[in-house]
């Protein structure tokens, strides 16, 4: 397969995991479509380009692990975990349910493939953190991923994690930003300002790349430029928009956690069908 076919294949996945998101959300009942959507090209890169792991045996000890810290998004993560086979698509219908598998938030012990429990903001690059040291004790050649929100990187945690990491020389820790500049009730800049966040992880002794987060050749770029980096944990810094792909979505707020109309609803499809 050539660059090109690979990257057109990614896109394309990438448009039928926006359209999984949408059909989980549905009709009336509020659904994280903004975040969702703003990460949608970054976890497709991950499942379906650069991560090992395994549907199959998704224990696994030679695979790389993948947290989706801002869990509020978790319908993301479930949409990449079926089409990747971890369950059947059928599953995604029952998304929220009483006793389904699939909850608001990733739940470690109730579906294949989440390696934690997430979305109390903060935790996840710690526990990726963890992650990475304990593989590198048991001398496991693989990456720990975790894509972190913007809102998020005002939890004093995050920077925590983000000093032991460096500390520590973790370089099998991969942490990308989803710099979509909006958090639940508006922008970063207006709520809590944590710009300018590239100066920032410099200066705590990360490798930052900076990229549009919406060109799958710069974020696979990026993800195979993170393989070379020793000495020092990566930071990706994917700068995105919020409810990428819908136009009415796109840059507002109110979807963060947004209702959808049944004419909504079904914009939102034809626009990702086109």
């Amino acid at each position: 397969m050539s660059r090109q076919e690979l990257i057109e294949k990614l896109e394309k996945r990438a448009k039928v995991i926006r359209r999984h998101v949408i059909e989980m959300v549905g009709v009336g009942s509020a659904g994280h479509i903004g975040g969702s959507n703003s990460s949608a090209d970054i976890i497709t890169a991950l499942y379906f380009y650069k991560m090992k792991h395994d549907p199959k045996n998704p224990k696994m000890e030679d695979r790389d692990r993948f947290l989706l810290s801002k869990g509020h998004a978790g319908i993301l993560q479930y949409a990449a975990l079926a089409e990747s086979g971890y369950f059947p698509k059928e599953e995604l219908k029952n998304v929220k349910k009483l006793g389904s598998m699939l909850q608001g938030h990733p739940d470690y012990l109730k579906t294949p493939g989440i390696e934690a429990g997430t979305g109390s903001l903060g935790q996840g690059l710690s526990i990726g953190l963890g992650m990475a040291l304990g593989m590198r004790l048991d001398n496991i050649q693989r990456k720990v991923y975790v894509i972190v929100g913007d809102g998020e990187m005002a939890e004093g945690q995050i920077w925590e994690a983000a000093m032991a990491a460096a500390n520590f020389k973790v370089d099998n820790l991969v942490a990308i930003l989803d710099r979509n500049r909006l958090q639940a009730t508006g922008p970063i800049k207006e709520r809590f300002d944590t710009n300018p966040v590239i100066p920032k992880w410099e200066a705590f002794g990360w490798h930052v790349i900076e990229i549009d987060g919406h060109n799958m050749e710069e974020i696979i770029v990026a993800l195979d430029e993170a393989d070379h980096i020793k000495g020092k944990p990566i930071m990706i810094v994917a700068n995105t928009v919020k409810g990428k792909g819908i136009s009415f979505a796109e840059n507002n707020a109110a979807y963060h956690n947004g209702i959808l109309t049944q004419e909504a609803y079904e914009q939102a499809l034809k626009e990702l069908e086109d």
